[in-house]
């Protein structure tokens, strides 16, 4: 199968909805997916930067919201 998706035309803004769609689709069936190890240990490092207060949690909405600014300052 192949997909064809005109990237070189799409806004920052649509590359980024196309990528939301992707993964609202792909969450609904995540019970059919098998997560690759190096999911877990990239997971392990962030759990264990968070416990160290290296980082800090931050609401998805915002999180998205920051980097449509970012994007837009460039």
């Amino acid at each position: 199968m192949s997909v064809s998706i005109p990237l070189e035309t799409m806004t920052v803004e649509e590359k980024i909805l196309a990528m939301e769609l992707i993964w609202e689709n792909l969450s609904a069936q995540a019970s059919n997916i098998i997560t690759p190890k190096w999911h877990e240990d990239i997971l392990g490092e962030r759990e264990k930067a968070l416990q160290q207060g290296i980082e800090q949690p931050i609401d998805w909405e915002i999180a998205k919201k920051n980097l449509r600014n970012k994007l837009n300052e460039n």
